[in-house]
């Protein structure tokens, strides 16, 4: 199997938008799987990579962009997935991980062949993130119970979308590494 990579989408998140009401519930309820599945990557030396929207403010950095989140009104979700100094971090514009960043340049410096998605939003980011690995011929594994969700049905889809048209595993956290 190809070398693989965490790559945890958008979890440095303020919840200041109109979506947050709706998302909130489904990231307090992936939080664990989230947690167990960086702990689980960070043990077995795999590279960790955040990839967060930077919220408009184009000369933000991690930084920033992970204290603005930590001082909002949900810190608790935010803070146990704090970067440690041996993450990477990405800045991204849009939905997909891979649009417009380096992240398909600094797999390849990796070697990383093999991606595991968590974070939110399934139906949004997750997804676009999923198809844009699969065009790059990157093999994805979606830990199923560690993302996030505003719409179950259209998550529900997103999820049969990446799983048929796009070849990802879709398991438990549990079993992202098997």
């Amino acid at each position: 199997m190809a070398k693989t990579a965490v790559v945890i989408i958008d979890m440095l998140n303020t919840y200041d938008h109109q979506d947050a009401d709706a998302l909130v519930p489904s990231v307090e309820q992936a939080l664990p799987a989230m947690i167990r599945l960086l702990e689980e990557a960070r043990r077995r030396g795999l590279p960790v990579i955040y990839v967060n929207d930077n919220f408009g403010k184009w000369r933000s950095h991690h930084g920033e962009i992970l204290e603005a989140a930590l001082t909002g009104p949900h810190a608790h979700l935010v803070e146990p997935l704090r970067p440690d100094e041996d993450s990477y971090f990405i800045v991204k514009a849009r939905h997909s991980a891979f649009y417009e960043t380096p992240l398909a340049y600094l797999l390849g410096t990796l070697g990383v062949g093999h991606l595991v998605l968590c974070g939110q939003v399934t139906e949004q980011c997750v997804l676009y993130s999923a198809l844009d690995a699969h065009i790059r011929h990157l093999s994805v594994t979606v830990a199923r119970d560690a993302v996030a969700h505003i719409h179950p049905d259209l998550a529900d889809a997103a999820v049969n979308m990446m799983e048929i048209n796009m070849a990802a595993r879709i398991v438990p956290a549990a079993e992202a590494f098997t």
